[in-house]
């Protein structure tokens, strides 16, 4: 049997569907899952242990026989745990046959086989009864279903499925409550990802559409490394507020529901910006606490526990408001089954009438469809927009015909204010075609760039007026990118342009170099590390299952990540290994180079960043990766706009940084893919 995934293609631009084998998809799922992650958190472990022993103790005092149901089993850590703790039986739900299996061999190994059982099903198929999958209701329920948002996953229906059908009235829940946290601030880093910001291009102002301007924007979360957003970079207008709880040992409702917290303002500013987490009690006087609050909020910062499977949200307000100090405010929180949305009222001014609660935002712009929050950050960024105006005005004339190819860019608008004779730019995509003619319109420049929605390779002399091509523009972006290198697909562009170009044409960017750098990751090392065993239980067959998915096809190559959020020093130095040339045609032949990183700082090197860098001019670049130098520690300064490129070793390499020891490299370019093939080792002399 076969599937068929999406796939990048950098060669084309598109998401292209490729049939695989019907193990693909596990596999992927696992190689890019969060297992090793969780079992690697320690608080959490630690966490739910204490509470599952208190719980298990408390039934044990009424004089009850203890019955567990574990939903989301994952590799039977928890059922074990209440084995251990004095359970006498365990139903383990999970729903993910491979995770099932290995669940399966664990709890086999542990030799917990004949009081844990495994039920490879969603917990809301499991049946009750003589004939079903658990023999009688449980009196204690054990769950791991929370994501950021603490409901994204489904938690509430689950929950609710398992008081109606799955567990006795008055059982006791590990965790024992959620409680949800908020609160109000000003921030422009982090409003830079939620509106188009009126943009300055030598003292001419492109303002954002008024239709940008007023949307809601989009109703996803926005989950981050909150932790690595710094204090300083935001103003609280409001106090940490306790939004609502769900105690979950009493029955839950996954109806939607709204709650309201009121407070006066700290301080005067502009309401943007709402930043929240949650923390589970794990029993029920709140003595036992797992709190996902960032490092900062801790008395010791350093020692805040990291975990990459429940970080902090962020949401944004629907429209930016003014409030002034000691101004009354209510913050709104509304959720549905599976998601939460924020609001803002000021009951305290004059006429005010209590309003019904705000249904979930909806993007009605279309911007917040095209453009993601770091593209958002991305167009907002003032000195990368001074970078790109720069360049223009160094190689615009006044008969300049431009061509712009990138997706939903403001290139091309720059390129007509600062005088270009004509101005074309390619949309394919239908909504980036449209947001763009709202932008032009907005500023009164209708016609001022022809939007063509065709492909470079469908574009003739015909569409450009007969006029041929004298600067070809890109950033470049493209939204089907995956991987840093993807953006090659301007090559592949200007190549099938090069009909339509002028001899002396001028490209920019004319070429991009990929960098790479040996690191050392404080904690994303996480996600790739064997457990072997995890609060004395033995899990390898789960890190067997996972090195078999990392054996996979393209699992043994690079993934993206926004290193922004998760710090490494820099082992060796930066260095470009790869030059691609723009001002030439894609090459026929692949493209090989080799190298090595001497390790030139003592630490562990779990890995390799990799970036791309593209030069504008001969002396203006743009950086998709590193924004200053590294300094003498090897600490990195990452752009928040793109996501880099991660190549985990096999495993990690304790290095002396006498500079004896390398990663050694190679990279070829395929140019019938699009792609870069590559290897690393670790050498010693």
């Amino acid at each position: 049997m076969k599937t068929f995934c999406g796939r990048a293609n950098p060669s084309t631009g598109a998401l292209d569907w490729v049939e695989e084998s019907e193990e693909y998809d596990y596999h992927q799922e696992i190689a890019r899952s969060c297992y090793a992650d969780m079992l690697h958190d320690h608080d959490r472990n630690e966490k739910y242990y204490l509470g599952i022993r208190a719980a298990v103790a408390r039934v044990k005092a009424r004089g009850e026989k203890v019955i567990v149901l574990d939903i989301g089993t994952g590799t039977g850590l928890l059922s074990m745990m209440a084995l251990t703790a004095g359970a006498d039986f365990c139903y383990a739900v999970e729903v993910f046959k491979p995770m099932a299996e290995a669940a399966q061999c664990i709890v086999k190994k542990n030799g917990f086989s004949e009081k844990i059982k495994i039920i490879n099903k969603h917990s809301t198929d499991v049946t009750v009864g003589p004939d079903g999958d658990m023999q009688m209701k449980a009196n204690v329920l054990i769950t791991e279903l929370f994501d950021t948002e603490l409901i994204g996953e489904g938690a509430l229906p689950s929950y609710e499925h398992a008081h109606q059908n799955l567990v006795q009235a008055g059982c006791e829940a590990v965790p024992h409550r959620a409680t949800v946290y908020a609160q109000l601030v000003e921030c422009d880093l982090l409003w830079s990802w939620a509106q188009l910001q009126p943009v300055e291009v030598e003292g001419l102002r492109l303002a954002p559409p008024p239709a940008v301007a007023r949307c809601a924007g989009a109703h996803s979360v926005c989950d981050i490394q909150l932790s690595q957003v710094s204090p300083h970079s935001f103003t609280p207008l409001g106090p940490l507020c306790t939004m609502f709880s769900v105690d979950f040992s009493k029955p839950v409702s996954s109806s939607s529901q709204s709650h309201s917290s009121r407070f006066g303002a700290q301080s005067g500013g502009r309401a943007q910006v709402v930043l929240s987490w949650w923390d589970l009690d794990m029993d029920p006087s709140g003595s036992i606490v797992c709190t996902m609050a960032p490092s900062w909020t801790h008395t010791q910062p350093e020692t805040a526990p990291w975990r990459d499977h429940w970080m902090q949200s962020v949401y944004f307000l629907p429209e930016e408001s003014s409030v002034t100090k000691d101004e009354e405010l209510s913050l709104t929180v509304s959720h549905d089954d599976y998601s939460l949305w924020y609001s803002l009222q000021s009951p305290s001014q004059p006429d005010s009438q209590p309003e019904a609660p705000p249904s979930r935002p909806s993007c009605t712009c279309l911007a917040h469809l095209v453009w993601t929050r770091p593209r958002f950050g991305e167009l907002n960024d003032r000195r990368r927009t001074q970078s790109y105006v720069r360049a223009l005005r160094s190689v615009l004339k006044e008969d300049s015909v431009c061509l712009g190819v990138s997706d939903g860019s403001l290139l091309p608008v720059f390129a007509h204010m600062l005088g270009a004779k004509k101005v074309y730019a390619l949309e394919n995509s239908r909504m980036s075609k449209q947001v763009i003619e709202q932008v032009l319109e907005a500023n009164s420049m209708k016609g001022g760039v022809e939007l063509l929605g065709i492909r470079p390779d469908q574009l003739t002399s015909n569409d450009l007026g007969a006029q041929q091509i004298s600067v070809l523009l890109g950033e470049p972006y493209f939204s089907t990118s995956l991987l840093p290198w993807h953006s090659l697909f301007f090559w592949y562009c200007r190549t099938a342009l090069v009909g339509l170009l002028r001899p002396d044409a001028t490209i920019l960017p004319h070429s991009a170099t990929l960098h790479v750098v040996a690191v050392e990751f404080k904690d994303l090392w996480r996600i790739r590390a064997p457990c072997g065993t995890c609060e004395g239980f033995d899990v390898t067959p789960m890190d067997e299952m996972v090195q078999k998915s990392l054996d996979f096809r393209e699992s043994r190559e690079a993934e993206p990540h926004p290193l922004w959020e998760y710090p490494c020093r820099a082992l060796s130095q930066s260095t470009a290994a790869m030059t691609f040339d723009f001002t030439q045609c894609v090459p026929k032949q692949p493209i090989s180079c080799q190298g090595s990183l001497p390790l030139i700082r003592n630490g562990r090197c779990h890995g390799v960043a990799l970036w791309m860098e593209y030069h504008l001019t001969d002396d203006i670049s743009v950086s998709g990766g590193l924004v200053g130098p590294i300094n003498e520690q090897g600490e990195c300064e990452w752009s928040r706009h793109r996501k880099q490129g991660v190549y985990f070793l096999r495993s990690a390499w304790e290095g002396s940084g006498d500079g004896r020891a390398a990663v050694s490299y190679s990279f070829t370019f395929e140019p019938s893919l699009g792609d870069i093939k590559m290897d690393f080792s670790v050498e010693s002399q």
